[in-house]
């Protein structure tokens, strides 16, 4: 999702991060009372015995749950695996196979469509950007000053990671630098973390206007999207998983039944559940419960396409993925029965074809709630030619060749639908930022589409990107592209930028409404402070 890389730890892990990130009957209510029943019964086997630890010592009549099975301790132990010996210290007492995950129709949200945004853990630091500001900042909205939180119906906590633990890969909390962004990248390149923002450090600002007590077990950004949905009932938070940078263990953590088992037991254990790890005085057992409404897998990509150092199975992550997401809504489904609630899953999936075809979203659509279709970043200063980032459609006059020729939001939307997506899970992607290239000429045109450029131009965080709000007070000639719907811009120093203002988002809302698309969503809400553009979004649902 995101396009860049955390560079440095704590205060200096600021922003370098920016944006890109089937309906199934509900079957018999009664028939599926059995299933529930038997998902509480095994969640709460696995919940009252404490995860095994490699270090600890077990003594007789001694538990533990060691991947999604529950083991008795048969006399003294330590360092013993449990379940690899035959005639070894633990007696397998509860298995818990992943129970089958029922399609149940995706909930209406108010107003009849979803409109989310995606909030960067980083924003914090350079941009200044906290919780607070989307409960406190507010636009005009048929009249009435409207907080930019009652204007969305979802947001997407940007990111959490999956690290290599226990034997597999696990949700996990860090504070770690990332190194992702050199060249090569080192052995540990998409490891890092940044648990201090998450759930430790004292927010500049608060949404209800007080400190965090200094003993409190959760603070940070978690505590505080806990208290924006107290503010905003109808809010709902997911944890995305994932990104660009940290999207490295998701091939290998999918490629086998136990390993899926272990990676969304352990995420819907630290995100919904809550049971979040002692840090500078905060987390613990169920500290986290309440933040997060479900989780968003955000791999980039299946089948590669991403970061050179991400685990990649070129055969087998396109069926893998599907299983994957049907293991995180059984576990969902798990954790729900026993919470009595129905917990979502979402996932941020590429929007070129050739993404697109390195998945089933025929198969793995009943498992979702819906998708974000990133449509946007199809263009960039890696390539030498300026050219649309977010077009809503194909120009003729593209002179890309191939798949990439297809690299725009109808194209990406057809491909899906064709593919057995339904369009009621399809939410449409919209950038709060722009992508942009230096050295630019104006060419035969006179306004340097398509024309050779020396580099990405520079922007405030990251070369060749900039937030919106930066973006609109550029001087220079600006263009509506005629068959891109695109705004683009040439400065008078050879800047050549490609981005969504409110224009061109009221004409990707009407296509929303044409298509019949279940909404949209943006990254990032911190590339537009003042909400113009959350609202254009919101107005056009």
């Amino acid at each position: 999702m995101e396009r860049g890389i955390k560079s440095s730890l704590l205060m200096a892990l600021i922003g370098s991060m920016l944006a890109a990130c089937g309906s199934g009957g509900n079957g018999d209510t009664k028939a599926q009372a059995p299933q529930f029943a038997a998902m509480t019964s095994t969640a709460a086997a696995v919940a009252s015995c404490p995860e095994w630890n490699s270090t600890a010592i077990y003594t007789v009549g001694n538990c533990v749950a060691y991947q999604g099975k529950v083991y008795k301790a048969k006399w003294w132990t330590q360092g013993n695996v449990p379940g690899t010996e035959q005639w070894g210290p633990w007696e397998l007492t509860t298995d818990t196979p992943t129970p089958t995950p029922t399609p149940t129709p995706t909930p209406t949200p108010p107003g009849g469509r979803e409109i989310g945004s995606y909030f960067a853990q980083w924003g914090v630091y350079g941009r200044g950007y906290e919780i607070a500001d989307i409960h406190t900042t507010k636009t005009p909205v048929n009249g009435v000053q409207t907080s930019v939180a009652d204007q969305l119906t979802f947001i997407n906590y940007a990111f959490g990671n999956v690290y290599a633990k226990n034997g597999g890969y696990e949700c996990d909390m860090v504070t770690k630098a990332e190194t992702g962004n050199t060249t090569p990248p080192p052995a540990d390149a998409g490891t890092g973390g940044d648990a201090y923002a998450d759930y430790q450090r004292q927010p500049a600002r608060t949404v209800n206007g007080q400190a965090v007590p200094w003993d409190a077990k959760l603070s940070g950004n978690f505590q505080q999207l806990k208290l924006l949905k107290a503010a905003h009932p109808n809010l709902k938070v997911f944890i995305s998983l994932g990104g660009w940078s940290w999207s490295k263990f998701f091939s290998a953590a999918a490629r086998t039944d136990a390993l899926r088992k272990q990676l969304a037991r352990s995420c819907v254990k630290q995100f919904i559940a809550g049971d979040l790890p002692v840090q500078d005085g905060r987390g613990g057992p169920g500290a986290g419960k309440g933040v997060f409404d479900g989780i968003d897998i955000d791999w980039e990509y299946p089948g590669g396409g991403g970061q050179p150092y991400n685990t990649v199975d070129t055969v087998n992550d396109k069926r893998n993925f599907t299983l994957l997401m049907a293991e995180f809504r059984a576990q969902l489904d798990a954790q729900g029965a026993t919470d009595g609630k129905r917990y979502a899953l979402t996932a941020a999936i590429g929007a070129g074809p050739d993404k697109i075809a390195q998945t089933e979203p025929g198969q793995y659509g009943p498992y979702m709630d819906w998708v974000n279709v990133m449509t946007y970043d199809f263009h960039g200063a890696w390539e030498t030619k300026t050219n649309f980032h977010s077009a809503l459609y194909h120009d003729p006059a593209d002179p890309s060749t191939g798949v990439v020729a297809k690299y725009n939001s109808h194209d990406a939307i057809l491909a899906l639908v064709a593919a057995g997506l339904p369009r009621n899970k399809i939410l449409l992607g919209v950038p709060f930022y722009g992508r942009g290239w230096k050295g630019v000429s104006a060419g035969p045109t006179g306004n340097g589409l398509y024309q050779s450029a020396t580099g990405g131009a520079p922007g405030a965080y990251e070369t060749g990107i900039e937030d919106y709000k930066l973006l609109k007070a550029k001087t220079g000639n600006r263009w509506y592209h005629p068959q891109t719907k695109e705004l683009f811009l040439l400065t008078g120093a050879g800047e050549w930028w490609s981005y969504d203002d409110p224009t061109v988002i009221r004409t990707k809302m009407q296509y929303v409404r044409d298509q019949n698309l279940r909404g949209a969503f943006s990254w990032e809400l911190d590339g537009d402070a003042n909400g113009e553009l959350t609202t254009e979004v919101w107005q056009g649902r």
